[in-house]
């Protein structure tokens, strides 16, 4: 599969996982199956293309040691996709982890729909925010995670 085919579907499974993910407060008798599919089945699957992506297109002088480095990791257009799926594999694994512990906290969907939107769009900064409002509103949610795992 080239870089450019494992991109498109990676991108039209992970919007399917956010979409899920979105509805699966509304959804309630759905929402263990729906968690569990945003939360691990669909990142794993992005994980498993991530692998052989990164391996495969690893370009020479590629790394992780200085920005010249993972520049040529994004040069490359089979390690970009890999970052990508990367990203979409963790914001998608966050996202659920935030949509859960709001479940347990009993925060209300329309407070929690703009954060997993944040989430989606911006990775660490929906996670702040959720973390912020944890903070700022249920100081007890950042206490104990236990109940945190969807």
């Amino acid at each position: 599969m080239t870089p450019e085919l494992v991109f498109r579907v990676a991108n039209s499974l992970a919007l399917l996982g956010w979409i899920a993910l979105l509805l699966a407060p509304l959804l309630k008798r759905w929402r263990g199956p729906l968690w569990l599919m945003t939360g691990r089945v669909l990142p794993l699957m992005l994980a498993i293309a991530y692998v052989p992506m990164l391996a495969l297109h690893w370009p020479e002088g590629g790394g992780f040691n200085s920005v010249a480095e993972v520049r040529a990791l994004f040069d490359s257009p089979g390690a970009l996709v890999a970052g990508w799926l990367h990203y979409l594999a963790f914001d998608l694994f966050v996202g659920t982890w935030i949509a859960g512990r709001a479940a347990v906290i009993g925060m209300p969907h329309w407070q929690l729909v703009p954060m997993l939107l944040l989430t989606f769009l911006f990775g660490p900064a929906g996670l702040l925010v959720f973390v912020l409002w944890c903070a700022a509103s249920r100081p007890s949610a950042l206490r104990s995670l236990e109940g945190a795992a969807p």
